[in-house]
């Protein structure tokens, strides 16, 4: 990397971490490390919220969904259920949240269920965060080791111990408007490499145009109804939504955002129209992908690995020595940091709400911002381990992992569904129904990894069950198992409430 762009990068993390300082600096108890006094504007909490979704992960591989050989737009059909979610979560599950002084989101299952279900729903939340965000941190690294010729330990601790920093300092605050910075530069990252890509194709925008419209690459939907396949039509609009309802509804990432708006009012309307905003951006990584096809082909990189058709780009296409490549590698740390950040706060806000108050008496609130911030580190630390391991295994072993980490939100969502069916559900239930959903949606995203070794009579469904499915399925087996064992007569049941 020339010196110009490794100073770009150097000005980008100092910019994060000074802004964390200042931030810090204004104070505000626990309600401001956790929550920014809830002053935050609409429009930033909006941007915090794409940003946070937005992962090294989607930069780089949602523009190898359109590059590859039969890609096309078909991706944007999960982005139109993950806009129904955002309505779901606004006119359903948002008002609960705002009754009260809450810092964690399952607070509202305490009340509803008591403590076990609480308690049992954040650890699952900080297990598959922790897990889900140290193995993006290694996919992340992967790709800085790439671009930058880093050795992979040395790209986990830069980004880790940046975003550590930041978050320690400036907590809600800096993380939300470092969110807005972090959109910012990655945005500019994608239109850069879209306007030089651009420059390589014969007729600019009108050669774009004929060569994708030539390949398909413009087809958006899909109506099959195969569950195997996770870009239908179907799985989008039902699968999508459901999955978006959760991870937006029943997850304290995104939860913790709502509750820094300043009303519950700009927070539905930060909710709704970050999903218009996430369409664009998808739409825009898929234009590029486009854009790589139309400017690949006839070349010998034509049968590059989609997944590293951007990076190749980015190091082996844009001018040197003028600081473009530096912007694009900033954009790579911007992806991974805003959500690695919004993760650290989350996990210390449900760590000492959740698992450590409780069993406090009176605490001082200075007490308890020494050790939110304490945890903030911890968290951290926890998230750069999982990283460093998973250098250990394959890539493949990664990704899987990653998809059984990911599938959590859609149980928790079903206990909160439970929570607003009724008295007659208890504690109890919501337990059975939250283990049913996880032996079910294991079983479902497990079980074809069985056949293939061999353990075929484990799985005999002759196809797999694609993944924006999961959380319908885990989400709708806790809610069936709960009702059906209230349903119950109480003289016969195990489970009475």
């Amino acid at each position: 990397m020339a010196p110009v762009d490794l100073a770009v990068l150097v000005l980008y993390i100092a910019g994060c971490t000074a802004l964390g300082s200042w931030l810090g600096t204004r104070g505000g108890g626990l309600k401001g490390y956790f929550l920014g006094e809830s002053s935050i504007p609409g429009w930033a909490v909006m941007i915090s919220i794409v940003a946070t979704e937005t992962s090294t992960a989607t930069f780089l591989s949602v523009p190898s969904l359109s590059f590859r050989q039969g890609g096309n737009f078909a991706y944007l059909q999960l982005a139109l259920g993950y806009l129904l979610g955002r309505v779901v979560v606004a006119s359903l599950l948002l008002p609960a949240y705002f009754e009260g002084q809450m810092l964690s989101a399952y607070e509202v299952l305490h009340r509803r269920f008591g403590g076990t279900i609480k308690t049992t729903a954040s650890t699952l939340f900080l297990i598959s965060r922790t897990l889900g965000d140290g193995l993006r941190l290694y996919l992340a690294a992967l790709v800085l080791r790439e671009l930058t010729g880093w050795p992979i330990a040395g790209a986990i601790a830069v980004m880790g111990a940046a975003t550590i920093v930041y978050t320690y300092l400036g907590g809600m605050r800096a993380v939300i408007w470092t969110d807005v910075i972090q959109f910012l530069v990655y945005t500019l990252g994608a239109l850069i490499a879209l306007g030089f890509l651009l420059g390589r194709i014969d007729g600019g925008w009108a050669g774009l145009l004929e060569a994708g419209q030539a390949a398909g690459k413009f087809t958006l939907f899909d109506f099959r109804a195969d569950p195997a396949l996770p870009f239908t039509f179907w799985a989008g609009l039902i699968g999508g939504m459901v999955l978006n309802t959760a991870t937006h509804g029943a997850d304290q990432l995104m939860v913790q955002r709502y509750l820094a708006a300043r009303s519950r009012r700009e927070a539905a309307r930060a909710l709704v129209t970050s999903g218009f905003v996430v369409l664009a951006q998808f739409a825009l990584f898929l234009l590029i992908g486009v854009a790589l096809f139309a400017a690949y082909r006839g070349t010998e990189r034509e049968t590059i690995a989609p997944d590293r058709a951007f990076a190749s780009f980015v190091v082996g296409d844009l001018p040197a020595n003028v600081g473009l490549i530096g912007v694009v590698i900033a954009a790579v740390f911007a992806s991974a940091m805003s959500t690695l950040s919004s993760s650290l706060n989350a996990s210390a806000a449900a760590t000492l709400n959740d698992l450590i108050v409780p069993w406090l008496r009176q605490p001082r609130e200075t007490t308890l911002l020494r050790l939110s911030k304490a945890l903030t580190i911890l968290w951290g630390i926890a998230q750069m381990t999982v990283a460093l391991q998973a250098a250990r295994l394959a890539t493949t072993v990664v990704e899987g992992a990653l998809t059984v980490a990911s599938f959590t939100t859609g149980l928790i969502l079903g206990v909160f569904l439970l929570g607003r069916t009724g008295p007659r559900v208890g504690q109890r239930q919501a337990l059975a129904g939250l283990l049913a959903g996880l032996i079910t949606v294991s079983y479902v995203a497990l079980g074809p990894g069985l056949r293939d070794a061999g353990l075929g009579w484990l799985y005999p469904w002759p196809t797999a069950i694609a993944w924006p499915w999961f959380a319908l399925i885990g989400s709708t087996t806790v809610l069936l198992t709960g009702l059906v064992l209230a349903s119950l007569p109480t003289r016969h049941s195990v489970l009475r409430p």
